[in-house]
Parts: C-alpha cells; structure tokens; sequence
C-alpha cells in the first residue's frame, strides 16, 4: 500500500511526535497492508518488560491513521481522526525485538474508515489485534 516515498515522506512528518518517540517506522508493500514496525524498548515496556498493550494500541491507531491518510491521497483539506480504537492482546510479547503491525481496510466510504489492525512478534505469531476507526472529516482552514 505505502511506497517508500510515502514512506519517507511520513517519517519526515511524524518528527517530534510520539511515533517518533516510539521508534515506529513504516514499511513500503506492493500489496493492500499498511504496515509498520516499532522497537520493544524502555519507552514501550511495561513493567514485567513485555510490551505495553496501550503501546500495541499506540502502533495500530498509528498504521490505521497512515492508510486512511494514503486512502485520501493526503489531501490537506482533510483530516484523519482515530474515533475509536479497541484490541484484544492475545498471546504475551517477547521482551525484546521488533514488532510489526499490518493494516488491512474493512469499511471504507466518504467519512469513515475501519481498519483491523494485527501486531506480530519476530516470529510472526499475533501478539494482539485491534479493529481502529477513522473519521475523515474537511478542515476549515482557520483551524490550520
């Protein structure tokens, strides 16, 4: 779904921000996935070091936001709003690594876009799933 000069382009954008706090970095695919990746490190653990789960919600909310943003061709004159996020964590993370989260569109129309969203270890096994909804909606532009 993402290039890499959307890719590029992204990680550009997101400096200074909590996706760049997090060490998330998104991954150019041919296919229908938006995908990115995201360090278990300090800054994502919890505290019997295994991934935080809010930090697998952060990941998902964050590759949901990034595809719908892709979906309106970055058109300035919309925002992208997560209006609802909700994940089931289903098997225990691994300590350290990387985890990946994968994107898939389910509902799309003029306003809104539903996407689940499921984050995997280094082994490919499904840490926790989430199901993200997005809220497209036009900017006035006295609020830019």
């Amino acid at each position: 779904m993402l290039t890499q000069q959307e890719c590029d382009f992204l990680h550009t954008r997101m400096k200074g921000t909590m996706i760049e706090a997090l060490g998330m970095r998104f991954i150019p695919t041919d296919d229908e996935y938006a995908v990115a990746e995201m360090p278990i490190s300090p800054a994502t653990r919890q505290y019997l070091g295994i991934l935080h789960g809010g930090a697998s919600l952060t990941l998902a909310e964050t590759i949901a936001g990034v595809g719908s943003l892709h979906l309106t061709n970055y058109d300035e004159t919309l925002a992208v709003c997560g209006t609802e996020v909700s994940g089931s964590h289903v098997a225990m993370s691994a300590t350290e690594g990387m985890v990946r989260g994968k994107a898939k569109l389910i509902h799309a129309s003029k306003g809104t876009h539903v996407w689940n969203v499921d984050v995997v270890g280094e082994n490919d096994e499904i840490i926790s799933t989430e199901r993200v909804t997005n809220r497209i909606i036009k900017v006035k532009k006295d609020l830019i």
